[in-house]
C-alpha cells in the first residue's frame, strides 16, 4: 500500500495518491491532473477510482478531466448533485481498491454532500481517514459557506457537523492517521495547524472541535465566532465543480498566445482585460505598465487572484516572464479564472521599445522611513491582516486590510502616505490597485514590517487597532 500526500502550498490543498496492487485512488485532484496519471503509468498502476471529499470552493478540483481521460468513475457522498456522470456513494458504502478498501462516510456540516473516506488496509484494520474540509489539523471545516445552498444557517450547518464529527469520526482509533484537505492559510478554515498530516489521538487533544466534553451549544458557538467572510470567487468556484469546465489543456493552448505590445494594448482596450503583472513586486516598483494590477508569482497568487478580483470569467491579459507562462496560466485556473487571452511578447523591455509608456511605484526604505518619522507626522497605511495588526504595529499607522481594501479608498488620505505590509508584497498588490483607480500619491514601504522592526522603528503591542 502506498499513500502520497500531494501538498500545494500556494492553495494550502493536499490531494491524495493512494495505490494497492496495481490499483490507484486519487482524492480531490488539482486541475492539471497529468502528473496523477504520469505516477500511475510509472508504477504499472491504474487509475480505478477519483474521490471527492465534497464541492470544492476554493479551488477548481481536476475530477471531471481525470475522469474522462482515464475511464475512472469519479465518487461523491450523499446529498451530491454534480452535472456530469458520477457515483453517489451511500454512507457506509465500500470500495476495493487492490488489497484495502474505502469507505465512504457522510459527514455534513461544512457542506451536506461532505464526505470522509475511511482506508482499512490489507488486514482490514482502519489505517488513515481522507477527512476533506470536516476535520482539519487544529480547526473544522466552517459551517458557513453552504448556507444559501442547503437553505440553513450557518448554525444549523455547525450543529450537523457536531453530530458528524462525535458520531462518525471521534470513536475511531487514536492511531488512525488523519489526512485533510488543507493546511494553514487556506481560507476554508481559521484556526489550522501548519502540519500536514496527525493522528486521531492528537486531535482529540490539541483541536479544540473535538473537546470530549464540548456541548452543542459551546461546538456551535466556537466554531462560528470570529469567521470573515469568504472570498467572493467561493462560489464561482462551486458552481464549476459541480457543473464542469473546459480542459485544462484548452485553457492553456489559449492562454499561450503571444501578443506584440500594440496587440495587447488593443486587447486591454476594447475588450475591458485587466492586465495583471505576475513578477516579482520588485520589477513591477522598478516599471510596469500603467494601471495594470500586480499580484505576483513568488506569493499567494491564486487565492489573492480570487479574492481581489474576483469574476473567473474576467479576461486576463498577462505580463509576466516567458519561462513562468504556462505556470501562470495554470495557478490562475486552479481558482476558475480560465479567461486568459494571452501575454506580452517581449515583456516591458518590448512595450518600451515601441514607445509605450511605463510608470513607477514610489518607495522607501525601513531605514528611510525611520529617519522621516522624527520630521513630523507620516500617514501610514497597514495593509496586512487586523490579527497581524492586533499582535504589532506601528502606532501611527491606520489598518486598511487587503481583502477589503477597496471598502477604504474614500477614507485615504489626499496627500502623500506610506504603505507596508508584513514583507512587501501585499502592499505592492495594494498600490497597485489604488494606482489603477487613479491613487498615485503613495510610497511603499520596501521590505514590509520585517524590515521596519529591525530598524529600529518604535511598533505597540496587543492594542485594539485604529482602522480607516
Amino acid at each position: 500500500m502506498k499513500i502520497e500526500q500531494i501538498y500545494t502550498g500556494c492553495l494550502a490543498q493536499g490531494a491524495y495518491y493512494i495505490e494497492s496492487d496495481g490499483e490507484v485512488a486519487i482524492i480531490d485532484p488539482l486541475r492539471e491532473i497529468q502528473p496523477y496519471i504520469d505516477r500511475a503509468q510509472i508504477n504499472g498502476a491504474f487509475i480505478k477510482y477519483i474521490f471527492e471529499t465534497h464541492f470544492h470552493a476554493d479551488f477548481v478540483s481536476g475530477h471531471v478531466t481525470l475522469s474522462e481521460k482515464t475511464g475512472a468513475p469519479i465518487i461523491y457522498g450523499p446529498n451530491a448533485n454534480p452535472h456530469f456522470k458520477a457515483t453517489i456513494a451511500k454512507d457506509g458504502q465500500v470500495f476495493q481498491l487492490g488489497n484495502i478498501t474505502i469507505t465512504a462516510l457522510h459527514t455534513p456540516g461544512h457542506t451536506m454532500e461532505s464526505t470522509t473516506y475511511l482506508l482499512k488496509d490489507e488486514d482490514g484494520n482502519d489505517h488513515a481517514i481522507f477527512s476533506g474540509d470536516t476535520l482539519f489539523l487544529g480547526d473544522v471545516g466552517r459551517p458557513d459557506l453552504a448556507q444559501k445552498a442547503a437553505d440553513m444557517t450557518q448554525e444549523d450547518l455547525a450543529s450537523i457537523l457536531y453530530d458528524s464529527l462525535r458520531n462518525k469520526i471521534m470513536p475511531l482509533s487514536d492511531d488512525v492517521i488523519v489526512y485533510p484537505a488543507h493546511g494553514a492559510g487556506s481560507a476554508c478554515g481559521k484556526n489550522m495547524m501548519k502540519e500536514t498530516v496527525d493522528t486521531l489521538g492528537n486531535q482529540k487533544k490539541m483541536n479544540y472541535a473535538l473537546r470530549s466534553d464540548m456541548t452543542r451549544e459551546e461546538f456551535i458557538k466556537e466554531v462560528t465566532d470570529g469567521l470573515l467572510p469568504p472570498p467572493a470567487y467561493f462560489p464561482l468556484n462551486v458552481k464549476l465543480n459541480r457543473e464542469g469546465y473546459e480542459s485544462i489543456d484548452s485553457i492553456l493552448a489559449k492562454g499561450q498566445h503571444a501578443l506584440s505590445p500594440m496587440e495587447f494594448e488593443v486587447a486591454a482596450n476594447e475588450i475591458g482585460a485587466v492586465v495583471l503583472d505576475v513578477r516579482h513586486q520588485d520589477d513591477y516598483v522598478r516599471e510596469h505598465i500603467p494601471r495594470s494590477i500586480f499580484i505576483g508569482l513568488n506569493g499567494s497568487f491564486a487565492p489573492w487572484v480570487g479574492d481581489l478580483i474576483q469574476d473567473v470569467t474576467q479576461p486576463i491579459l498577462l505580463v509576466v516572464d516567458e519561462d513562468k507562462v504556462e505556470e501562470a496560466i495554470t495557478r490562475l485556473s486552479r481558482v476558475g479564472f480560465d479567461n486568459v487571452l494571452g501575454y506580452l511578447d517581449g515583456g516591458i523591455i518590448a512595450w518600451k521599445a515601441v514607445g509605450k509608456e511605463t510608470d513607477q511605484l514610489a518607495s522607501i526604505t525601513a531605514t528611510e522611513l525611520r529617519e522621516r518619522m522624527t520630521e513630523g507626522h507620516m500617514d501610514i497605511i497597514d495593509v496586512r491582516k487586523p490579527s497581524e495588526y492586533i499582535s504589532s504595529h506601528i502606532p501611527e499607522a491606520v489598518n486598511a486590510p487587503l481583502s477589503n481594501l477597496n471598502d477604504h479608498l474614500a477614507s485615504l488620505p489626499d496627500k502623500i502616505f506610506y504603505l507596508h505590509c508584513a514583507g512587501g508584497y501585499r502592499s505592492v498588490i495594494a498600490s497597485s490597485i489604488l494606482k489603477s483607480r487613479g491613487i498615485h500619491h503613495i510610497v511603499d514601504i520596501t521590505g514590509g514590517f520585517k524590515a521596519i522592526k529591525e530598524a529600529g522603528v518604535s511598533v505597540s503591542d496587543y492594542v485594539c487597532p485604529s482602522t480607516l
